[in-house]
């Protein structure tokens, strides 16, 4: 009986090693490890608790080897973030949300529980993504963009709403295509006034394409469909080094905020990041900031694929990711400094 549980602690053990390894490294071409950051975290994390609760009939050791699978997978492997709050001044509360438009304006009630939630986090500059049909219902009644922002300058271009405090300026589309269709971001130019004097603060938003198709491959057709995972994986890829080849040509400061479908140890993130850029959530938040997955099985956020990255001469005193009433995606909320004390 004991073989057998040893048997077992070391199997999860194992385990847990692979999906470390897959977490640190970049695998893009390694589909079968990149498609393990999209992983539900209780279909590792069950393993890993039965595992401990068989160490109790076995040596010290094999306890230890328990705890220590136990440790790494509700740190490395869930994402766990113990950020340190910047210093400086200049606050600016940033917002990027992924509103799902369509599936809003078809509940009762879907664009109040948005502005509720918008209205709750009180941002000075929001980001909106899956936002067209939102813009288009406006056109034919009363402003439900209005509605939702407020009074905040708004520039929209398909599903893009971008809304500020501050006037936006200089607005303009960017081209991220993939496999022959069209697909942007916009980049606007914020003049915020402060104490510090007035910053032009550069936002760009941000919708990656959706490993949805991906991963329903992978799902339905096992290892025959990783064929196609590996090509959504790729795509998303090739769009976040378009998207840095812009960011690389910015002249201040940046904050981008979006839907990058895609984890922060993914190779997205870093081609993103090896601009200059940082994770807000990771510089200064603290638990796992999941903002995505509560409305698929097992009804809970399991994925952090919604992001604010801020290049390195802004501040962040705080990030964290808001209700998930309104959306099938959590906002995420980061407060930020202009002026960065280092």
């Amino acid at each position: 009986m004991k073989g057998l549980l040893r048997f077992g602690v070391a199997l999860v053990a194992i385990g847990v090693l692979v999906l470390w390894g897959a977490h640190s490294a970049g695998p893009q071409q390694m589909p079968l490890l990149a498609l393990t950051k999209y992983l539900p975290y209780p279909l590792y994390l069950a393993p890993v608790l039965v595992a401990c609760v068989a160490s109790l009939w076995l040596t010290w050791w094999w306890r230890g080897v328990a705890l220590a699978s136990l440790g790494l997978t509700l740190t490395v492997l869930m994402g766990l973030a113990w950020g340190t709050p910047d210093e400086g001044h200049g606050r600016v509360r940033f917002m990027t949300y992924n509103i799902k438009s369509y599936l809003a304006l078809q509940r009762p009630g879907g664009v109040a529980e948005l502005a509720q939630e918008v209205n709750e986090h009180q941002p000075d500059i929001l980001v909106m993504q899956d936002a067209s049909q939102l813009a288009s219902a406006a056109q034919d009644g009363p402003d439900v963009v209005k509605q939702v922002v407020g009074s905040r300058h708004v520039h929209h271009f398909g599903q893009y709403i971008v809304a500020s405090r501050w006037p936006l300026r200089g607005c303009q589309v960017g081209g991220i295509p993939i496999l022959g269709k069209s697909h942007g971001f916009v980049h606007c130019r914020v003049v915020v006034e402060g104490e510090g004097g007035d910053v032009e603060l550069n936002v760009v938003t941000v919708h990656l394409i959706s490993p949805r198709d991906g991963l329903n491959a992978a799902r339905r057709e096992g290892l025959s469909g990783l064929d196609e995972w590996q090509e959504n994986m790729l795509s998303r890829l090739q769009q976040a080094g378009l998207l840095a080849e812009h960011l690389r040509h910015i002249q201040g400061p940046i904050v981008l905020g979006g839907d990058l479908n895609a984890p922060e140890t993914s190779v997205v993130l870093r081609t993103l990041m090896n601009t200059g850029l940082r994770n807000a959530f990771s510089s200064a938040g603290r638990g796992y900031g999941h903002t995505h997955g509560h409305s698929l099985i097992p009804g809970l956020s399991f994925l952090r694929i919604d992001h604010i990255l801020v290049s390195e001469d802004i501040g962040v005193v705080d990030a964290f990711a808001g209700g998930a009433t309104a959306s099938q995606h959590r906002p995420v909320v980061a407060d930020l400094l202009l002026h960065r004390q280092r």
